[in-house]
């Protein structure tokens, strides 16, 4: 599947209903108007699939065995992944007064469950329509703003620098600017810094702190280069710490952090994480992981940030990875995980190049379905 083919995907519906006559009645009408719809038969059950599927529309029933309405509504406000899905109570024309209370939850609307089926569509396709115009201008604002202050977190092009061919990939959540920032700092000839973070939190609000901190990597290295002749990567990250942890404003804004410094003349690569997933090292057919056990930025004064070489030769990739990738799902919401990509670079195909297909195999996994800011980089030896 292309990028271009995400731009257009089928709203997932999440019914709760324990009446099996009505959720299926429901369902038949909701898909025959080309919606996805998953259904759940109580509260408790509701949350578990909407954790599990991230739907952009719960439409819950009041009454419920186990888990009601309310408590439902109750429990996704107190998740912060789940708070935001749109939602609409389900009730008899006798619980209406009831509906008030729903109201207190920040509920969208709700429907009348004798309602006609062109009733309930129609309700469903104008809530959906609405949202969706309110997310496209908060989308077209944040890049309003973030083309005004000219200020980019991922570089428009790859960096030239001989002997390696380093390349990334980054595809926002929704084309809304996120938490993700790369760099490339060329030292000199010989020497390149590599910088992969991602920044905890949700869509555009994350990327104002992905600035802040993008600039945070670029002093320390500024600090650390005029500071000692050997620099390592852990030094890097140290420093960063050291400002995060000092500075009120995004100290508890947590971030992880991947940092590689490429020695073209020694071809070595110096690797230091913070809170990170693995540096993945491909030769061959093997491939090999280099776990940071660094704390998360801001977490310690001192992160106890350690550094990892290895030697690398012709024909040998490295890749950091955001957890976008990782943490991608397929249809039946299972994550396809560390160990999935792993075994994915065994296969690479050494004829074709490992960034198309990495997207081919990320894309068809999914089926399109993203969650999340996805970043990559790769470096290739040459």
């Amino acid at each position: 599947m292309s990028v271009e083919n995400l731009s257009k995907t089928t709203n997932k519906i999440l019914l709760v209903e324990d009446e099996f006559n009505i959720a299926k009645l429901f369902k038949y009408n909701l898909t025959k108007a080309g919606y996805e719809c998953e259904v759940a038969a109580n509260g408790r059950e509701g949350y578990l699939m909407a954790e599990k599927v991230k739907p952009d529309l719960i439409i819950s029933d009041v009454m419920m065995p186990e888990v009601d309405g309310f408590e439902f509504r109750k429990m996704l406000l107190e998740n912060p992944d789940l708070k935001k899905i749109p939602f609409v109570f389900l009730t008899a024309k006798a619980e209406e007064d009831d509906i008030l209370e729903g109201y207190n939850l920040e509920i969208e609307d709700y429907i009348i469950k004798t309602s006609s089926p062109k009733i309930v569509l129609a309700k469903v396709s104008a809530i959906l329509k609405t949202l969706e115009k309110e997310r496209s201008k908060v989308v077209g604002e944040v890049q309003k703003a973030a083309d005004s202050m000219g200020v980019k977190v991922v570089p428009e092009e790859f960096p030239k620098f001989d002997g390696f061919e380093i390349k990334h990939w980054h595809l926002p959540h929704k084309n809304v600017p996120g938490g993700d920032f790369i760099d490339y700092i060329k030292v000199d000839d010989d020497n390149m810094i590599v910088v992969l973070g991602d920044t905890m939190g949700k869509r555009w609000g994350a990327w104002y702190f992905a600035v802040a901190y993008a600039g945070y990597v670029r002093s320390a290295t500024r600090f650390v280069l005029e500071s000692s002749a050997d620099y390592r990567p852990s030094q890097i990250i140290q420093k960063v710490n050291e400002s995060v942890f000092r500075d009120e404003r995004i100290s508890e804004v947590f971030i992880t952090l991947s940092i590689i410094i490429v020695d073209r003349k020694n071809k070595k690569l110096r690797y230091s994480g913070a809170g990170d997933l693995p540096m993945f090292y491909k030769s061959g057919s093997s491939v090999e992981s280099f776990v940071s056990q660094g704390l998360l930025l801001g977490f310690s004064q001192s992160g106890e940030y350690e550094d990892h070489e290895i030697d690398i030769k012709s024909g040998d990739e490295v890749f950091i990875v955001t957890d976008g990738i990782t943490e991608s799902r397929n249809a039946a919401g299972e994550m396809y995980r560390e160990e999935g990509f792993t075994n994915f670079l065994k296969s690479l195909k050494p004829e074709t190049d490992s960034l198309e297909q990495i997207k081919n195999e990320i894309f068809s996994y999914t089926g399109g379905e993203l969650d999340d800011d996805l970043s990559l980089i790769m470096i290739k030896c040459i």
